[in-house]
């Protein structure tokens, strides 16, 4: 592993975590968007993906624990099979999914918690296990390639369902005087990581202690069922 500032370079990963930076700094497309395959930028303040289309060979790209809202736009990234954008502030699920379906057709994996797009008890107590199940067949409907969505394997029965019924099953976007509300009442201050713990680096993100019903740690949490390829 080569150290290079304050960025973590292994191989072909690159991770800038938790650097409060709020757009992708030019020097990491520079030095290594020509190789980079897995892009960690969570634990920063990041309002815009600006930058990103430096990183044309990207296949994982890690998101959470940012500020990305509705107006988030993605350049073409043709090779990208992993996308997280857990605990930003994505509201608009139509939107966004046209834009990932555009930029990234060979997505596969895909990881929404913690923003209120993704209707669950994370982000309101007023969601339920239907609501979230809706929510599934909508975005299968828009992204029919997903294997995995969130923390859960995407089952047969569940694209058949969104091929049949999925365009029925569109999100409503919460009321504006609720998105504009303070982050800590809309969802936990925990980090949102569905990856393995095995693809970070321990020693390069921010610490986050409290306590909450939700936690994504531990050798069976829902978490670590998010896989890649690579452990299939």
């Amino acid at each position: 592993m080569a150290e290079q500032g304050e960025e973590v370079v292994t191989g072909t990963q690159v991770s800038y975590i938790g650097k409060d930076c709020t757009a992708i700094p030019t020097f990491l497309s520079r030095k290594y968007g020509h190789f980079a395959k897995r892009l960690d930028l969570s634990f920063n303040l990041l309002r815009s993906l600006d930058g990103l289309e430096g990183f044309q060979s990207l296949e994982e790209l890690i998101l959470d624990n940012n500020e990305l809202g509705n107006h988030v736009s993605f350049p073409p990234l043709p090779s990208l099979h992993t996308l997280t954008l857990n605990k930003n502030q994505l509201t608009d699920l139509d939107h966004l999914l046209d834009s990932v379906a555009s930029a990234a057709p060979a997505l596969e994996y895909l990881s929404l918690l913690g923003n209120q797009a993704c209707p669950n008890g994370l982000v309101s107590i007023e969601k339920d296990e239907d609501d979230y199940q809706r929510y599934r067949y909508f975005v299968l409907y828009k992204l029919p390639n997903l294997k995995f969505l969130d923390a859960s394997k995407v089952t047969k029965k569940e694209h058949e369902e969104a091929i049949s019924r999925g365009a029925f099953m569109k999100v409503v976007k919460p009321k504006e005087s609720k998105v504009a509300s303070s982050p800590d009442s809309s969802s936990p201050d925990l980090p949102y990581t569905p990856l393995p713990s095995m693809s970070r680096d321990p020693n390069h993100h921010k610490g986050v202690a409290g306590k909450c019903r939700y936690v994504y740690y531990g050798k069976h949490s829902e978490g670590n069922r998010f896989i890649r390829d690579d452990q299939l």
